[in-house]
């Protein structure tokens, strides 16, 4: 299933220690140019997300709305986390990839 894929990916990225998470500390890791991918959860406030947005906009950084709160932070190992930084390109790349609906062809 997509989204158990989806979630070992995210997981993976932990345990390497390849995640920020966290409005702040995410925040910062997308302003040090550390950060690939945004994820923000789907049930985060209005708000958060559109701050987001306009962050990785203007830091040309690739953002995702995916999941909800309590999957996210369970996926990697915290409690109550609706934003999580992915820092290496890769992963990043096959999580996006994933999440946009699996394998691309052509």
């Amino acid at each position: 299933m997509l989204i158990n894929k989806i979630n070992g990916l995210i997981g993976l990225a932990s345990k390497a220690g390849k995640v920020s998470f966290g409005t702040d500390a995410t925040k910062e890791a997308i302003q040090k140019g550390k950060v690939k991918l945004v994820i923000v959860a789907e049930d985060a406030s209005e708000k958060l997300k559109e701050n987001f947005e306009f962050l990785c906009k203007k830091e040309k950084v690739d953002i995702v709305i995916y999941g909800k709160i309590e999957n996210l932070s369970k996926t990697i190992g915290k409690n109550n986390k609706a934003v999580i930084g992915i820092k290496e390109i890769n992963l990043a790349k096959e999580i996006k990839k994933n999440i946009n609906g699996g394998d691309i062809i052509g």
